[in-house]
């Protein structure tokens, strides 16, 4: 058995470590920026909310350049990140000025970026934002979504990229 941490003393590596071992699909939250370009995140704290109305959430470091310039776009894109799409999360992942060179991907119906191979994509605005520790917990309104492709999820687990062998 591991070691365990005492009540109130808790080392961010071993936060880190434990809820590792819970596995998380992976999405690219993107956006059209105030200037017309395309701008995106990745983030594996993504869940459904809420049925009635529809809402989703996911959570943003409070460091984060990239996430002022999509909340200020209005409407986002999550992009459901199947298991052929390491390399986009990996690249979105790194940062950078232009985390979309070489990216296939097409306007969404509202006209945010849909990645080219994500399985699934969700249209939605932020209706709330949280301060919670070292991050914003965003809440956002669907707007509209749909499966895209065909394939296995994309996952992240204990600090690397799998797929799901079912």
């Amino acid at each position: 058995m591991g070691a365990f941490a005492e009540v109130g003393v808790v080392d961010a590596t071993r936060f880190r470590s434990v809820l590792g071992h819970y596995a998380t699909g992976v999405v690219a939250i993107t956006a059209l920026d105030s200037e017309g370009r395309p701008a995106g995140l990745i983030a594996n704290s993504f869940t459904s909310v809420s049925l009635d109305p529809p809402l989703v959430s996911f959570c943003v470091t409070h460091t984060s350049r990239t996430w002022p310039r999509l909340r200020d776009a209005g409407l986002l894109c999550v992009n459901i990140l199947g298991a052929r799409q390491e390399d986009v999360s990996r690249r979105m992942a790194a940062g950078g000025d232009d985390r979309f060179a070489g990216l296939a991907w097409e306007p969404s119906p509202g006209g945010a970026p849909l990645l080219k191979g994500a399985l699934a994509w969700i249209e939605c605005s932020v209706d709330e934002e949280h301060t919670a520790g070292d991050h914003r917990i965003v809440v956002a309104r669907v707007h509209r979504l749909d499966t895209h492709h065909d394939g296995d999820p994309l996952l992240f687990f204990r600090g690397a990229y799998g797929t799901f062998d079912g």
